[in-house]
């Protein structure tokens, strides 16, 4: 068994993913938390229950990949394509996926507390069983799948958050003073 750097397994995904794919199902666990994977291209690699806290896949072309009970917290996914995926019981907490495209892509069973879905295009994506989905934040940009792929008790319509909330005497003019 071949025992990899974070870099070389890095070096690995840009070249040969089959051969990390392979690579991968000998392996208890896999640690590519804090990696910037940015700018780079992923297709039917398997990520499933590796561990991804805190890297950055930020501008990413991902499709078909697996990320079925990886932890995905705190990951960067802003601004990536990401198309057909499989994120079902991953941990997404505090994820940042703001202006990405994440199409066709499967939610169910992931935990979604602090996800960022500003201004994303989630069209199609099935988040039934998903958790947490009121704990994320997003706004009037959010491009949300049609109803049947939301949970029930799932409100979609944007509701300015906290830091937009303001008592009427905090409206000064510049005649107030």
């Amino acid at each position: 068994m071949i025992d990899y750097t974070k870099e070389e397994l890095v070096e690995l995904l840009a070249k040969h993913p089959e051969k990390f794919n392979q690579w991968k199902q000998e392996q208890d666990e896999v640690d590519l938390s804090e990696i910037d994977f940015s700018t780079m291209s992923f297709n039917e690699v398997d990520f499933s229950n590796v561990d991804l806290n805190s890297s950055s896949f930020s501008d990413c072309n991902i499709s078909l990949v697996n990320f079925n009970n990886a932890d995905l917290t705190s990951v960067d996914f802003t601004r990536a394509k990401i198309v057909e995926c499989d994120f079902s019981e991953s941990l997404l907490n505090g994820a940042d996926c703001s202006y990405a495209e994440m199409t066709y892509c499967n939610f169910n069973d992931a935990d979604l507390a602090g996800c960022i879905f500003s201004e994303s295009n989630l069209s199609n994506s099935d988040f039934t069983s998903s958790y947490n989905l009121h704990a994320c934040r997003f706004d009037d940009e959010t491009v949300w799948p049609d109803p049947e792929l939301m949970p029930d008790d799932f409100d979609a319509v944007y509701k300015d958050d906290l830091s937009a909330m303001k008592d009427e005497e905090d409206d000064f003019s510049a005649g107030d003073y």
